[in-house]
């Protein structure tokens, strides 16, 4: 799950009133701040997914985040997938 410097890859299905609310951009912005790299994007089932890599502890506060999201989202759960950390992305974006 992780490597010498704690580096982590969490990938996320967020549901609930995630869809139509900014929550993709509202979660690029999140994981700006948190110094987090990877990507969000909807899916066809209403879900948002989302790859979140970096320090642990950067993750985590994104995961944190991700449960509760900005007004006017509604999350109802994460769902997390702990995978191998591939340090394939050099910023946060949102996939289409």
């Amino acid at each position: 799950m992780s490597q010498g410097n704690d580096q982590v890859r969490a990938h996320v299905i967020i549901t609930g009133r995630v869809q139509g609310v900014f929550f993709r951009a509202n979660t690029a912005r999140a994981a700006e701040r948190c110094g987090v790299s990877g990507w969000v994007r909807n899916r066809r089932d209403g879900t948002v997914e989302a790859v979140l890599e970096g320090e642990k502890t950067p993750v985590d506060e994104m995961l944190q985040w991700c449960r509760h999201g900005d007004p006017p989202a509604a999350v109802n759960e994460v769902h997390i997938k702990w995978e191998d950390y591939s340090g394939e992305y050099t910023g946060f974006s949102i996939a289409y």
